[in-house]
Parts: structure tokens; sequence; C-alpha cells
């Protein structure tokens, strides 16, 4: 491009380095919805179990996913922004709920029917995410398809006060959990290693896309999870 004195101006794109936002976003996840979906299956502890849970719940899985969907944000990567933004938000605000219900302000009793409307809500939204993974990458679709089906169960669970399907809920949790970690471990190695070590079943959508993402005159950085 010339400008009006004659002179060349070219956009000028300087590139930032950033790590793969989901690593730490899915590792946040599978730990601790492993943690809490054990509990809800009855592996260990008991009634007061989920109060000690709740601050590591919070942290762990909230802010630590919450932050991986600002910096998924940075990568220009909606789906990884709307998923951990969301369920990061929503595991501080479980965290919160459960230090009120230890502390007395809260019921647990009462809780359980806005809980599962929650869950409802949160159902809905990561299918919608589990339906644009599918475009991208096998095994995120599956952390998502199975996130959505198991909190499907645990509305159905807390809404209606029948516990078979919080503990089918908190198993299929457990497996999106898994999935999670496999997924996470898989970005860690190729970021490490600069090559594919585990198979994560990219499309050829995704396999077709540009490696950096890049604005004229804005910082570039590479895309993706």
């Amino acid at each position: 491009m010339e400008s009006a004195n004659g002179h060349s101006q070219r956009a000028r794109v300087f590139l930032q380095p950033i790590a793969a936002p989901s690593i730490l976003g899915l590792f946040g996840f599978a730990g601790s919805t492993f943690m809490v979906t054990a509990h809800l299956a009855g592996w260990y502890g008991d009634a007061a179990t989920q109060q000690y849970l709740a601050p590591f719940a919070a942290a762990f899985g909230g802010l630590a996913q919450f932050a991986a969907g600002m910096w998924a944000y940075r990568a220009r990567d909606g789906l990884a922004t709307a998923m951990h933004g969301m369920w990061g938000s929503f595991w501080i605000g479980y965290g919160i709920l459960f230090l009120l219900i230890a502390n007395g302000t809260l019921s647990q009793e009462a809780a359980s029917v806005p809980l599962g409307f929650w869950f409802i809500a949160l159902t809905w939204i990561t299918l919608m995410g589990a339906i644009a993974a599918s475009g991208e990458s096998l095994a995120l679709a599956g952390v998502l398809h199975t996130l959505w089906m198991g909190s499907g169960l645990l509305a159905i669970g807390l809404l209606t006060g029948v516990g078979g399907w919080e503990i089918a809920g908190a198993y299929v949790l457990m497996l999106s959990a898994v999935l999670a970690w496999y997924t996470a471990s898989a970005l860690m190695f190729e970021g490490v290693f600069g090559r594919s070590v585990l198979p994560v079943g990219l499309t050829s959508k995704a396999k077709e896309a540009p490696e950096l993402a890049v604005g004229a005159g804005e910082p570039g950085v590479k895309h993706g999870q």
C-alpha cells in the first residue's frame, strides 16, 4: 500500500507466544469433576464432604478454568472461550454455594432444585459446544458430549430427588473427566515435543486451518485449543 506522500506502508504483525489455554482448562475441569463426581457416586466421604471439596472446586475447577477461557479469547478460540468461561464460572459459584451451606446460611436440601435448573442450562449450552467441537476434534467432542449428557442426568436427579439419576450422571461425568485429562495431555505433549504424540482425531477442517491467526497491524497468536 502506498501513502499520499509516496512512501510504502505495510501492515506489521507481531507474534506473541501463547500456550494452548485448554491445557490448563481441561486439567482443571478433569481434576475438579473427578473429585466431586467420585464423591457423588459414593466412592468416599459423607454428607459433609462437599464442604471440604468446595474451595478446591472453586479454585482448581473455577478460577483455573475461567482464566483458561480468557486466554482462549486472546487465542481467538471462541469454542474454548465459551466452554471454559462458562464452566469455570459455574465451578466458582458451586464452591461459594457449598461454603454458604457449610456456614449455615443456606440449606443443602433447598439448593437441590435451583441447582438442578442450573444443570439444565449447562446441559443445553454444552450441547451446542459439543456440536461445534465435532467439526474440530473428536477428543474434545467426546469431552463435551459426555459432559452435557452427565449434566442432564444430574439435573434429573436433583429435580426429582431420585438418587439413581445422580449416580448415573456422576459416572458419565467421570468419563468426561477422563477424556478431558487425555485431551489436555495430548495438547501438552504436542506443545513440548512439537508434534502430535497422542491422537485427538482432528477433522479435515482443523487440519487445513492456518497454524497462526493474525490480523493486520495487531498481534498474532497460534490459533486453537
